[in-house]
């Protein structure tokens, strides 16, 4: 690893103090660690304080060192060694860090670093003339199917050509940058195959093909081939255990049941539009809220809640029980709308927005 050093005298700021909201974050996030451990909030405290300034400065270093009660020193190993903190003025609209790992650069990467040194600088870790745009060559960032690859701030862009990083870079520059689409940027979704599914695709049918194709075997063949022990062990416990269902079998009581509690469903098991329980929804209002704001909402899902009406916080916080579920099987989410608590943090953004939102759960909302 090369040397890591902090910016020069020159650029650093006289001092540094938290936002009003970044100190309640800090101060939850420190209680979380039990008491004589609160040390371990100095990852967390030093990256809230590069994504207030852009970078992490000494004055920050001091800052962190002071309120968790450890050395300076300690601190300032910690920033220099892990590479996520940037210890110099980095760009103010967009820090391009381009994945220059083994698949990456067999797919583009180079490509990609020539554009950032024509549109940029012709170093990383510089600015360019307006302070707004630098870049960095990075090692593996996890999205190797889906190489080339970026990442902007928190965000990555994925499956990139040249011109279309260069598009992303003009609109960063422009202060555009939050509109631009992040993830694949091409027909994909997420690490999924290109051009869709290629398999698993038939599940329902693939029993009655089998049970077909063993029916068309000559007898002579069925028995000169007489079954494994492993064989016999599953055709026994199928007859004896009544909870082995085929996927059809299973699919058609699920559809009985579900006509037993009054639901209606779509073809494919979707919940139908028609179903009572589904949330009521509202004209898209003129400033609708940030849905996104909700672990677990990401720019597709906000606009499927858009299509069913769905278009502000005190919607999702008055959801019941019945309407969480159709919602769940609606977006086919197997139960996350619960594990993430959507109604929770809905009133809390409801009520109060970012401030409540840190106040409650002792963080920022994503």
């Amino acid at each position: 690893m090369s040397v890591r050093r902090l910016a020069d005298e020159a650029v650093q700021p006289a001092g540094f103090a938290f936002s009003e909201e970044n100190a309640a974050w800090a101060k939850a996030t420190i209680n979380k660690y039990p008491k004589g451990r609160e040390q371990s909030a100095v990852i967390p405290l030093l990256m809230r304080a590069q994504e207030q300034d852009g970078w992490v400065t000494k004055a920050a270093i001091e800052k962190v060192a002071e309120m968790l009660g450890m050395a300076y020193i300690r601190v300032l190993e910690v920033a220099t060694f892990y590479t996520q903190f940037q210890l110099k003025p980095v760009g103010t609209r967009a820090h391009v860090q381009v994945c220059g790992t083994t698949p990456c650069m067999l797919r583009g990467a180079e490509d990609l670093i020539r554009v950032c040194k024509s549109k940029i600088h012709a170093e990383p870790f510089e600015r360019n003339a307006g302070g707004t745009l630098s870049w960095e060559e990075v090692e593996c960032q996890g999205a190797c199917v889906n190489a080339p690859m970026v990442m902007i701030f928190k965000d990555s862009f994925e499956d990139l050509t040249p011109a279309q990083l260069e598009g992303i870079i003009d609109r960063f520059e422009a202060g555009e940058g939050a509109s631009v689409k992040p993830g694949p940027q091409i027909d994909r979704i997420y690490s999924a195959p290109i051009g869709g599914l290629t398999s698993l695709t038939a599940s329902d049918t693939a029993p009655a093909k089998s049970a077909a194709k063993r029916a068309a075997k000559p007898a002579g063949e069925a028995a000169s081939t007489p079954p494994s022990n492993a064989a016999r062990a599953k055709t026994a416990a199928d007859e004896t255990n009544p909870t082995l269902k085929t996927p059809a079998t299973a699919k058609a009581e699920a559809a009985a049941n579900a006509k037993v509690k009054g639901e209606t469903r779509a073809e494919g098991g979707k919940p139908s539009l028609e179903d009572k329980n589904r949330p009521a929804g509202i004209g898209k209002p003129a400033n609708p809220d940030d849905l996104k704001l909700i672990s677990g909402v990401g720019p597709k899902i906000e606009g499927t809640l858009h299509e069913l009406g769905i278009f502000t916080f005190a919607q999702v916080a008055g959801w019941k029980k019945a309407e969480r579920e159709w919602v769940d099987g609606y977006l086919n989410f197997k139960g996350r709308i619960e594990r993430d608590d959507w109604v929770k943090q809905a009133k809390a953004l409801a009520k109060g927005g970012e401030a409540e939102y840190i106040r409650v759960f002792g963080k920022k909302p994503r």
